[in-house]
């Protein structure tokens, strides 16, 4: 909703050089910067989802744009998977096994394919210090030329050794796209188009691996080298398509503010809403000078040590469990449908088929999830009802294991893993999303539901403080790794029928986990849905319940209310 014509004209006497002037102790006091960031912030939480699209159109080209970047790592999680089937591959990177034909050995299959995830843990990490220190533009400028030389050793690799070492390097900068895009849209969205945004990256994870499935499908009648060849090179189009484009990209003006360039922030603020749209770029930037003040106010760091310390621990925590929550709610079981589907008795045929259409389904929810639920149904209720209904999902299939004799059993079991995935994709795979990767136990490419790789965002985007953004979503992506690296490690115990051979008996133990999740987030994880940045630094800051949240009047510009939690800068 526009500002009210006095509003206006009151946002519009805002000159920048003023707030620049003003000094350390009149941050939080000035009445004048503290009126106008009112202004922007009754501004911003009053707009509606469509008139911030027809306000803010450049935002969101930009937004999208830079998590097109994630669509690299989404089109090579189904690469390797799947090369491990194809003939030439085998022939050139394996070893002849008698009776076998050539075959890559289980150590070497398992380090090719958790090279890149290797890789991009350590990205993430990286980025945490390098968006501090340069910006998103020149980091994700930067990943996008190492990227297209790190491309060279898949391409040329001579043995599995340097695929494996490329894999890594490759994994490297695709971290640092996974954790740029999120924090990027969050910062340059509006409050009302946040949370759409920042879950796209779940959907630009599909799109690369839908690319790289069809990219295998035509290549898998080839009988020489560049069957395996060509998929590596076309990894080089997407940073010469993007390399170009994103070189006229705004920098985030939260990154500007915090660098002392306002001049600069408001010029990106220009660049990121229509002309003449009636919103005044200067109050939006008073908003961003305020929270900024704020957080300082109430010490707030810049490291990651920070994110450990006084109510920051408590936000860390909140974005780690509830990406982690993921691999916890049954990820690799449920989302390993394929190898689930083998152990339980069908057929490569029907395996196939459930595969395709859980595909579908997962498309679908996605779909129902942005326009049915996100936009009036908040983070908390959302996470809290998708994951106790998961957990009561695979107590079904755990139960349903009791009747093994009954041949329907196993296709019931089968449905419920889809209808789990349709829920995962309707409620906590939206709000900390996740795409689709291939399955290694198949000798056809599948475009299976086993996803490995953390996507999405809206609630780790929200949860860190804008200070902390950045290295509070690194945090949050590397927790779900270790979760889902210990997950991937139990998995295989738990199916094959050579060690432990539960089969659908697996689903009590992830019932139980999503249960204790599910009991971790009624008591844990707030209400952010409507909510400002610093709305939501305060209400930490006044450590309010996770229940209350929802409901709490709040007023950031109440410099009584806000004086009280000030933090002297020697205590943490």
């Amino acid at each position: 909703m526009a500002a009210p014509t006095g509003d206006t004209d009151l946002v519009k006497a805002l000159d920048v050089s003023h707030i620049e002037a003003v000094g350390a102790d009149e941050k939080l006091e000035g009445s004048r910067l503290a009126e106008y960031a009112k202004t922007g912030a009754d501004i911003e939480h009053h707009m509606p989802p469509w008139e911030a699209v027809q306000t803010y159109p450049m935002a969101i080209f930009w937004a999208v744009l830079v998590s097109m970047c994630v669509v690299m790592e989404g089109y090579d999680t189904i690469l390797i998977g799947n090369f491990f089937a194809y003939p030439t591959f085998a022939q050139k990177y394996g070893t002849l096994v008698p009776g076998a034909g050539y075959q890559l050995t289980a150590p070497w299959q398992a380090g090719v394919s958790d090279a890149s995830g290797v890789g991009a843990f350590f990205g993430a990490l990286a980025n945490g210090y390098l968006v501090t220190w340069l910006g998103h533009k020149r980091v994700l400028l930067g990943s996008l030329l190492v990227l297209s030389c790190f491309i060279f050793m898949t391409f040329f690799a001579p043995d599995i050794g340097v695929l494996t070492a490329g894999e890594f390097l490759c994994g490297l900068p695709w971290g640092i796209f996974a954790t740029v895009a999120p924090a990027y849209a969050s910062e340059v969205l509006p409050l009302s188009l946040r949370v759409y945004l920042t879950s796209y990256t779940n959907m630009c994870f599909i799109i690369g691996q839908l690319i790289a499935a069809g990219v295998l499908d035509g290549l898998l009648q080839l009988t020489n080298e560049w069957s395996y060849r060509v998929p590596f090179a076309l990894q080089w189009f997407w940073p010469a398509f993007l390399f170009p484009i994103l070189l006229f990209m705004p920098e985030s003006p939260w990154h500007l503010v915090r660098k002392g360039r306002l001049e600069d922030a408001e010029k990106s603020l220009i660049r990121l809403q229509r002309r003449s749209a009636n919103v005044d770029p200067k109050a939006t930037l008073a908003t961003i000078v305020h929270t900024n003040n704020l957080e300082q106010e109430l010490s707030t760091g810049t490291s990651y040590w920070d994110c450990f310390k006084g109510t920051e621990r408590r936000r860390t925590e909140i974005a780690c469990v509830c990406f982690a929550g993921q691999v916890l709610a049954g990820l690799n079981f449920a989302y390993n449908s394929t190898y689930f589907f083998q152990q339980v008795g069908l057929n490569t045929s029907e395996t196939y088929k459930l595969n395709v259409g859980g595909t579908a389904m997962a498309l679908f929810g996605t779909i129902v999830s942005w326009f049915c639920i996100m936009p009036y149904v908040g983070r908390r209720t959302i996470y809290i009802w998708g994951m106790a209904t998961m957990a009561i999902i695979l107590y079904v299939i755990g139960f349903l294991n009791l009747d093994t004799a009954n041949q329907s059993v196993a296709t019931v079991q089968a449905v419920l893993t889809l209808i789990w995935t349709f829920i995962f994709q309707l409620s906590v795979g939206q709000l900390v999303s996740l795409p689709l990767v291939p399955s290694p136990y198949l000798s056809k490419i599948y475009i299976s539901l086993t996803d490995t790789r953390p996507k999405g965002w809206a609630l780790p985007a929200e949860m860190g403080s804008t200070r902390l953004r950045q290295k509070t979503v690194c945090l949050a992506r590397n927790s779900y790794y270790i979760a889902s690296t210990i997950g991937q490690v139990l998995e295989p115990y738990f199916l094959n029928p050579t060690e432990w051979n539960l089969r659908g008996y697996t689903g009590f133990f992830w019932a139980g986990t999503a249960t204790a999740v599910t009991v971790w987030a009624y008591f844990r994880l707030p209400e952010t849905k409507g909510r400002s940045f610093d709305d939501i630094d305060v209400l930490f800051a006044k450590k309010v319940p996770a229940r209350k949240f929802r409901g709490y009047d709040v007023d950031s510009f109440d410099e009584q209310d806000t004086a009280r939690l000030r933090t002297p800068r020697s205590v943490v």
